[in-house]
């Protein structure tokens, strides 16, 4: 195992098997706990702030998927270099609150407080954070504030603050309302403008457009009190809000609650926007906080239901991984087309809510096992976007659809053209995806309307981006970086080769099945696309000579031309305070030696792995392990995976270490900026395929599990071709059950196993035991 792993755990939340708990607030945590705390329903998200204000270190978000913002890059002026950017907006401030208590406004960085709690409870998605509030006169007040959003009606959130004067009587000032002062924390400056206010009675609304692409959001509000409501509006520019008082009893409880309802408007017509936002607003009146709080249980018991992974004996990755799990779902659970996952979900600013290639490569196997409709719509975001993946290879000089290296709306959102103009990665991530879809669904319907278009405009990429040696023997592409970004401008990318081989052959034996099958869809997509034999000939010509680096001698694949002679480092001699190098070492020095930032020959091993033997896998393994430094947070989860299939147990156990916990305990020291999402997904990969030892590329779906010797025993649930198969761990047994659907066959240590209702019992083979 290469020497640098130097992560280690901040520990700072308390262990508990379905909650995150922060006992006791301490500043310098602040930003973290902020991003653990975060609350999403794919349709919006905001961070853990408190929301009556804070005066201390903190990043106040509230975010709407697809919801964003330009910026112009000044000097970029050579052709295929983008010139603008797009980053996910920081939108409405719909917990606005600000309590006070004679001269004394409540602001947790300057009052004394105490029995601080915070509490995420993973079975509802239920914030809640209770302290008491010491006055200078003696008084104390304990609040509890409640926040939820609906995931089952993704426009509505819910708020609920109690107040209860412990040692006195009197008047409690509250303003509750709807905030568009916001300021984007990257960008420096607020990015909205507000186009009216609505303030009448309990009930607030307010409109709000991005100054620069011209999207709006529609907040509103109702707001009650156990004690009526006579409130005094407060309209701002860019604020409305209730002013009240509360006659708060000694020892007598008194809450304020309030329910939200967000619109975002991206390319709908006004008239379906405004309709959308009348029938939301009816909406309202049909909920309250314990039925939003009561649907939410429903829900999340049907997400775990299907999807939990348990393990015995382990009660911090217990924890960990059920975060995990909430913040993939949180996060994306397919409730609208048209929408994705960034790289920090809607947690954070950091990559600018862009859409990267994790999403078909780390999050699509996540959502393939537990939510099929979810792996449809992230596929269905790409042919949604295929026109500006066409724009982008024309850019470039190519026919076809070059897919974005990060993105929002479709559109290549990466101004550094070392990584924009030489990753390939994302277009044959599509690819990619489309097969995996399909080879775990059977979806023809989504092959044949959506599929077959993306593949074979990729394709029509591929066949112009690369060329034929100087003798026309093989193919390959040039100038050029593959998944390791610590390589730059190389040519034949083992990895980019590799993938571009498979879209090929992947797409013509469609397209020879469907002709042989007299398609008439098929028919229909090539008379549109001018798809001609002589261009499939072409891409056949290009698949059969496609160049892969490789040593016969030693088994292992060159991850480019050269890569063997480059100078080598040893990465366990660089100093620990080095680390990240992009911080600490100039950039031009990290592409000068062998030193690889993330799996590169490694990963298209994993993704392909029934095509390689174990001889195959354990060279490489153990040429290119020792080379990576994993700067990429994506990176341990795949070298575990392998670790554990090659019985490297306990090499497997300290990659899989920081996991589940990667943002939990901070291990990169970056938890403030946001949720590390797509490496939550390889978390839960580097369990199910790692320790599970499952696999999905090959003809019949297979598994091979070990028990970590620090675990007890383990449990996942695969969901497949409407089965759900439970595979539970214990000491030297594995147990198997198909819990709904029919019966059916999967390979168990390479031997095929019948699976039905009733428990079906494996010994694990003696060299599977770690």
């Amino acid at each position: 195992m290469g020497e640098y792993m130097a992560k280690y755990a901040d520990r700072y939340f308390l262990a508990d098997e379905w909650k995150i708990i922060e006992k006791n607030f301490v500043p310098e945590y602040g930003e973290v706990a902020e991003s653990i705390f975060s609350q999403a329903n794919e349709y919006m998200g905001v961070r853990g702030y408190f929301e009556e204000g804070y005066s201390g270190v903190h990043m106040q978000g509230s975010y709407f998927n697809g919801i964003y913002e330009e910026r112009q890059q000044e000097g970029q002026n050579y052709k295929g270099v983008v010139n603008t950017t797009e980053f996910m907006v920081n939108g409405v401030d719909w917990l606005y609150t600000r309590i006070q208590i004679g001269e004394e406004r409540l602001d947790i960085g300057t009052c004394r407080i105490k029995n601080f709690r915070r509490e995420l409870d993973m079975r509802s998605g239920l914030l809640t954070r209770s302290f008491i509030w010491e006055l200078e006169e003696g008084k104390e007040l304990e609040l509890t504030f409640e926040r939820l959003l609906s995931m089952s009606r993704n426009k509505i959130a819910v708020q609920r603050i109690t107040l209860t004067p412990l040692n006195f009587d009197g008047d409690v000032k509250v303003v509750s309302g709807l905030d568009l002062d916001t300021i984007h924390k990257s960008a420096g400056k607020n990015l909205w403008e507000c186009g009216g206010h609505i303030c009448k009675k309990d009930f607030l609304g307010m409109m709000g457009t991005t100054i620069g692409t011209g999207q709006q959001i529609y907040s509103s509000c109702t707001i009650n009190s156990d004690y009526g409501m006579q409130g005094q509006g407060i309209e701002e520019e860019k604020r409305v809000a209730l002013s009240f008082f509360l006659p708060l009893r000694r020892g007598e409880a008194c809450h304020v609650n309030k329910k939200i309802c967000n619109i975002a408007h991206k390319k709908e017509s006004m008239e379906e926007f405004l309709s959308s936002c009348d029938r939301a607003e009816k909406e309202l009146d049909e909920v309250d906080f314990e039925k939003i709080l009561e649907e939410n249980r429903a829900w999340w018991k049907d997400v775990w239901n299907r999807a939990d992974i348990t393990i015995e004996g382990d009660e911090w990755n217990q924890q960990g991984i059920r975060f995990c799990i909430f913040q993939m779902f949180q996060t994306y659970h397919g409730a609208s087309e048209g929408t994705n996952i960034g790289a920090k979900g809607l947690t954070g600013e950091a990559y600018n809510g862009n859409v990267f290639w994790d999403t078909e490569t780390y999050c699509l196997p996540f959502f393939l096992f537990n939510d099929v409709k979810a792996a449809r719509n992230l596929l269905l975001f790409r042919f949604m976007t295929l026109k500006e993946a066409k724009e982008r290879a024309a850019a470039l000089d190519c026919r076809g659809a070059f897919y974005p290296v990060a993105t929002i709306s479709g559109k290549e959102c990466c101004n550094l053209w070392q990584h924009a103009s030489l990753q390939l990665q994302a277009s044959t991530a599509v690819a990619y995806g489309i097969w995996f879809y399909e080879k775990m669904t059977g979806d023809e319907e989504f092959l044949m309307q959506y599929g077959m278009e993306m593949l074979i405009e990729i394709c029509r990429m591929l066949a112009d981006r690369g060329d034929f040696t100087e003798d026309g023997k093989k193919y390959g592409y040039y100038g050029v970086m593959g998944p390791d970004e610590f390589q730059m401008m190389v040519n034949n990318n083992c990895y980019t080769n590799y993938m571009a081989k498979f879209t090929f052959s992947y797409t013509l034996s469609l397209l020879r099945n469907k002709n042989k099958n007299q398609s008439e869809a098929l028919r229909t997509l090539i008379r549109k696309l001018e798809l001609t034999e002589e261009e499939c000939e072409k891409w056949k010509r290009m698949e059969e000579n496609m160049f892969l680096p490789f040593d016969e001698k030693t088994g292992i694949y060159e991850q480019h031309e050269g890569y063997f002679h480059l100078p080598h480092v040893e990465v366990g001699d660089i100093p620990v305070e080095n680390f990240p190098l992009y911080h600490h070492w100039s950039y031009d020095r990290i592409y000068r030696n062998d030193m690889i930032k993330q799996p590169d020959v490694l990963m298209f091993l994993l993704l392909f792995n029934s095509g390689f033997s174990e001889e195959i896998l354990r060279a490489n393994y153990e040429f290119y392990e020792p080379r990576c430094i994993h700067e990429s947070s994506l990176s341990p989860s795949v070298h575990s995976i392998l670790a554990s299939q090659l019985k490297k147990h306990e090499e497997a156990y300290r990659f899989f270490q920081f996991a589940t916990r990667m943002d939990l305990d901070n291990y990169n020291r970056n938890s403030d900026e946001g949720l590390h999402t797509t490496s939550i997904a390889a978390a839960w990969m580097n369990i199910v395929y790692g320790f599970g030892g499952l696999r999905s590329d090959g003809e019949q779906l297979s598994i091979c599990p070990t028990m970590p010797r620090q675990w007890k025993g383990y449990s996942f649930r695969i969901n497949y071709q409407e089965r759900m198969i439970k595979v539970e761990i214990a000491e030297d047994k594995v147990f198997l059950s198909c819990l709904k659907g029919d019966e059916f066959e999967i390979k168990v240590y390479g031997i095929p196993v019948r699976v039905g209702k009733e428990q079906t019992e494996v010994t694990i083979p003696g060299v599977w035991r770690a």
